[in-house]
């Protein structure tokens, strides 16, 4: 191919020096072809690129299709249920719920209801009338030890920062998490202008970098944390272990997102990528944890305050319970996230290949809260591809009281699933710092999209609970979904997830037997 483009080249410039000498304005012609000439040389001599510099100039139409890949698949070859991670059917019922379009569908599942792994709701002859059922259920947050309780939705938003998305985008969120009734998770970058600007209510997210609440020196900062806290807009407090689709390794901002202005909301200095560490420095032992919960606690005035883990280790988790249980000082809340969960970026292996699946995790902690005679003061959280209200009902069934979503919520505000969140080149101007590409996101008009989005999602959790016999999210057990575990053989959750017997891991003697290594590990005084 090099000889045939040298051929190319000789040939190209004899015929314009032919068509030159007939008609002088031929010339012109050299504007087009040596451009190409000059990139065709430079390929072959160029030596980072072994395509291209074997197939000089042709070389480059392989970088086009592959950059191109994503948007072909996912417009002419993928089918409804092939697309990852979400699927167009996935998509296309967020799209519509937010649009309040039709959402039903015609002529049965496209789903293949004999696949292994295949779920369903058990509805009930006792089916309840909607008319009956309250379609916007609250769930009280807040323990004994929680002087302000809070009152949260069935459904919310799920932690996202501000320099991850975009201000339209967080602005949009916040809007429509006001007109829904629902909270906004900051996600770990700190408290915004955008955040606070709309008034809907927040959980602030803490994460070991302690964005927004920190010294020059990246510790914790208890008079930066109180002066925020205090806030009306605040009301709860996560402290971030980890989070789904990175644990262990700590957020990432990629440096050409981070504006002056991110740099000054989250305290950091600008011009290199922002990673927060992969542990906390304001405790190193359970023990520890529990008294800076107290802290997060009396400098918020007594708001719920809780913590965000993806499930890796399990003695870790039970330590933690040995402290709550040891120390008699509880978390209000538990967000569980799946190793399933998305974020703007992460390295593949840690997306791909770490943390607890969110059903296992569920299920899990759950049954540790149960085991210890504490789940009457905690409620879980859960996220994890969430879109759904059949998503939500077999969360409830798994453990959780409630639920968040990410993703849905910006597919509400039109993400196509793009997959450039790291690039900073978001076609729909959500996870981008682009003014060019942010200026496209109204906020007046995808707030809407989001309410009407969140209602019509947990109107249909509700539709769903009320075929089973069930009045109240509370109500949902793990009876109450069935799931295909092989060609022939099917087990509610109940089965798959036998559940404990309250208080059975306070003594060794009662712990059962598929606890009992993680529980001899596990150690107030240790992670």
């Amino acid at each position: 191919m090099r000889k045939i483009f040298l051929i190319f080249c000789v040939t190209s410039l004899s015929i314009i020096a032919l068509l030159t000498y007939i008609e002088w304005k031929s010339i012109l012609l050299l504007l087009i072809f040596l451009p190409l000439i000059f990139m065709g040389l430079y390929d072959m001599y160029q030596s980072k690129k072994t395509i291209r510099r074997n197939f000089p100039l042709l070389g480059r139409l392989r970088y086009v299709l592959e950059s191109i890949g994503p948007e072909m698949r996912q417009y002419f070859i993928e089918t409804d249920l092939e697309g990852k991670p979400f699927n167009r059917l996935q998509r296309s019922l967020v799209y519509q719920r937010s649009k309040k379009e039709l959402d039903t569908m015609p002529f049965g599942t496209q789903l293949n209801i004999y696949d292994v792994g295949y779920q369903w709701i058990n509805h009930s002859i006792k089916a309840i009338p909607f008319a009956d059922i309250n379609f916007n259920p609250r769930v009280i947050i807040g323990s004994s030890q929680c002087e302000q309780p809070y009152s949260a939705s069935l459904y919310n938003i799920s932690a996202m920062s501000y320099g991850s998305l975009s201000k339209n985008a967080i602005l949009a969120l916040n809007a429509g998490a006001k007109i829904g009734g629902f909270y906004h998770n900051t996600g770990e970058g700190g408290l915004s202008p955008y955040h606070l600007k709309e008034g809907g209510d927040l959980v602030w997210n803490i994460g070991t970098g302690y964005f927004s609440c920190r010294d020059h020196d990246g510790k914790f900062s208890y008079d930066e944390y109180a002066k925020r806290a205090v806030m009306d807009s605040v009301k709860m407090i996560e402290i971030k272990f980890s989070q789904g689709a990175k644990p262990g390794h700590g957020g990432i901002l990629p440096k050409e997102k981070v504006t002056d202005e991110i740099a000054a909301i989250r305290i950091v200095k600008k011009g290199q990528d922002i990673v927060s560490p992969p542990y906390h420095s304001a405790f190193t032992n359970p023990l520890e944890l529990m008294d800076f919960v107290k802290l997060l606690r009396k400098g918020s005035g007594g708001k719920p305050v809780g913590m965000k883990i993806c499930i890796g280790n399990k003695s870790e988790f039970i330590a933690i319970c040995k402290a709550m249980v040891e120390t008699q000082t509880y978390l209000d809340f538990i967000t569980v996230d799946g190793g399933e969960g998305g974020t703007g970026a992460a390295p593949q292996e840690y997306s791909d290949h770490v943390g607890m699946p969110l059903r296992d995790a569920l299920a899990f902690v759950y049954d540790c809260l149960v085991g210890f005679g504490i789940k009457d003061e905690i409620k879980i959280i859960c996220s994890g591809k969430i879109v759904s209200g059949f998503d939500i009902v077999k969360t409830l069934a798994t453990g959780a009281d409630l639920c968040n979503s990410a993703r849905g919520m910006m597919f509400a505000l039109g993400c196509i699933q793009a997959l450039e969140c790291h690039a900073n080149t978001c076609p729909t101007g959500i996870a981008t710092q682009d003014p060019t590409l942010v200026k496209g996101l109204v906020p007046q008009e995808k707030k809407i999209r989001v309410a009407r989005f969140q209602e019509e999602t947990v109107k249909s959790a509700m539709e769903l609970m009320a075929s089973a016999g069930l009045r109240h999210p509370d109500e949902v057990g793990r009876s109450a979904v069935s799931m295909r575990v092989d060609r022939i053989k099917i087990e509610t959750f109940e089965e798959t997830y036998p559940e404990l017997n309250r208080g059975c891991l306070l003594d060794e003697s009662t712990v059962p037997q598929s606890f009992i290594h993680f529980w001899k590990r596990a150690s107030a005084e240790s992670f």
